[in-house]
């Protein structure tokens, strides 16, 4: 039998974290527990006057924040406030299917395109590693604004 998981972010900032992900990904923020959004509604501003609302101190707000696949396909994203910053490299790391099907310069192509992007949203571009078939189709390596290593693959 299969289990459902979510993917755990440590970050300083969990709010800032969950809305770059969230542009990466194309997923949303959900709503608090038993508010119903009307569409067009802004989650994240739903969430402050929940928590106000139930009593959680200001200073406290941005401790955690979540992500959800909008088709509830993908896994749910968390992220979590920590004190400390990061200090080695990923031990686990997302893959963003950037150019799924796609080879060779096409490939490359649309995953320069989506660096460009991502770069924009507050990513850090840090290599390209080149075509090498039959096992190497090429990927970019990147960090989020946290230092979060991840590929576009």
């Amino acid at each position: 039998m299969s289990r459902e998981f979510q993917v755990t972010f440590d970050a300083h900032d969990p709010r800032a974290l969950s809305m770059f992900w969230r542009d990466v990904l194309g997923y949303v923020h959900p709503a608090p527990p038993g508010v119903e959004l009307p569409e067009g509604a802004d989650p994240l501003a739903a969430w402050d006057e929940f928590l106000e609302r139930i009593g959680v101190p200001e200073d406290q707000r941005n401790t955690r924040s979540a992500l959800e696949d909008p088709t509830g396909e993908g896994p749910r994203l968390f992220f979590q406030q920590v004190p400390e910053g990061k200090v080695a490299k990923n031990r686990v790391h997302l893959d963003v299917r950037a150019a799924p099907g796609l080879q060779g310069d096409e490939r490359m192509a649309a995953l320069e395109a989506e660096c460009e992007r991502l770069v924009a949203l507050g990513a850090t571009r840090v290599r390209r590693f080149e075509p090498e078939p039959p096992l190497e189709f090429g990927t970019i390596t990147m960090t989020d604004p946290e230092g979060n290593e991840f590929c576009l693959d």
